[in-house]
């Protein structure tokens, strides 16, 4: 069981070898050089409507590459939107309409996402286990440790937190029938497996700097929804109707984790403008992914079979505490890596909205509201 992440690691080349699938993965492996070079435009403006064709692989119906072809996709494009000096509002059709047609066979919109970003961007290094020291990323923008840091880290946190939705999945289809001792070890297994979860993130800081991680890796995963840089939206050429489109940017609240320990240990959140936003960003998971979170909410009854037992409540709350934790680590790292940065002088231009995060939110607002949430419970 890895959780979220896919079953087998991802696919880092095509199992089918063919001039437009090479020059796609070709553009993408080099996108490191290309933006160093401010080479990323004149490449992709250079290449004919049908030079980065995706229709073999969507044709034999091979879902592995399609992803891959998602993640290449997905970093070329925001790298043409976001890599010049000023963002381009508008995407040529060499990208636009291979990425648009992948992402409707995904269900998820065509922007840089988490899934694709994290998800499907991995490799082991050696056969063996999903760690901090045996994987690497299949594709980046810059490259350097703090950007595969980033990265990393939340791959291994999604591994980590394998146990917990594991156990979500069983405590969601207990009752007031289920054996209170197999609800207490479900909840035991939620608690031991995001203890797991807050080591990794602790570790965020030994090789992400918050100096090069606000001014290197986060302007690249920006999307145009209330994006103040790209306040009239993209616009994909020759795709819906050439209307500016609106998405949100990359965001770790893209991660299907903490909704589900949310939706099986019934944490309530008031409902705002945040909470319509949190509900928002399921529409950005694999359609698979935000199914399985609306079962768990649908079928729980934690809260009932907790409440009617003291001997359930102290390993309950023990699972708030970790949950809470993890969310007051994502606050303070927020605090550290984006909102103290954005207070000094940028020698660079700049590292996107210093109000909002890349997903589009008053990110402070947004963190401590849902924070304070979880410690009321």
């Amino acid at each position: 069981m890895k959780g979220f992440l896919p079953k087998e690691p991802p696919l880092r080349e095509y199992q089918k070898s063919s001039p437009s699938l090479d020059r796609l993965q070709e553009i993408a492996h080099n996108l490191p050089k290309l933006l160093l070079t401010s080479q990323v435009q004149p490449t992709v403006e250079s290449l004919t409507k049908n030079d980065l064709s995706i229709q073999e692989i969507l044709d034999s119906n091979s879902e592995r590459e399609i992803r891959l072809a998602m993640v290449h996709l997905s970093f070329i494009s925001h790298a043409y939107v976001l890599g010049g000096g000023k963002p381009n509002d508008k995407l040529p059709e060499v990208l636009a309409a291979p990425w648009v047609r992948v992402s409707k066979f995904l269900g998820r919109p065509p922007v840089l996402s988490y899934a694709s970003y994290c998800l499907d961007n991995w490799f082991l290094l050696e056969k063996g286990e999903v760690c901090l020291e045996n994987i690497g990323l299949i594709n980046n923008f810059l490259g350097g440790v703090d950007e595969d840091w980033f990265v990393t880290i939340h791959v291994c946190i999604e591994h980590a937190a394998s146990g917990a939705i594991e156990a979500a999945d069983k405590l969601s289809r207990c009752d007031n029938t289920s054996n209170e001792t197999e609800v207490k070890s479900l909840l035991s297994d939620i608690e031991i497996s995001l203890k797991k979860v807050n080591k990794i993130f602790l570790r965020m800081t030994e090789r992400c700097d918050p100096y090069i991680y606000y001014h290197r890796v986060r302007p690249f995963i920006f999307g145009s929804k209330d994006n103040p840089d790209l306040k009239n939206g993209l616009i994909y050429e020759n795709q819906f109707s050439n209307e500016a489109q609106f998405f949100r940017g990359e965001t770790g609240a893209q991660s299907s984790i903490v909704p589900t320990l949310d939706g099986v240990l019934e944490v309530k959140h008031s409902k705002d403008a945040l909470r319509h936003y949190l509900n928002e960003m399921r529409e950005y998971m694999p359609p698979e992914h935000r199914n399985f979170i609306e079962r768990v909410e649908n079928s729980t009854s934690v809260r009932d079979l907790v409440l009617d037992s003291s001997n359930l409540k102290k390993i309950y709350y023990q699972c708030l505490e970790e949950l809470s934790k993890f969310r007051a680590l994502h606050l303070n790292y927020a605090d550290m890596y984006i909102h103290k940065q954005s207070q000094q002088k940028n020698p660079f231009g700049t590292g996107g909205s210093t109000i909002k995060g890349t997903g589009g939110t008053p990110f402070m607002t947004y963190l401590k509201k849902h924070l304070q949430e979880t410690k009321r419970k």
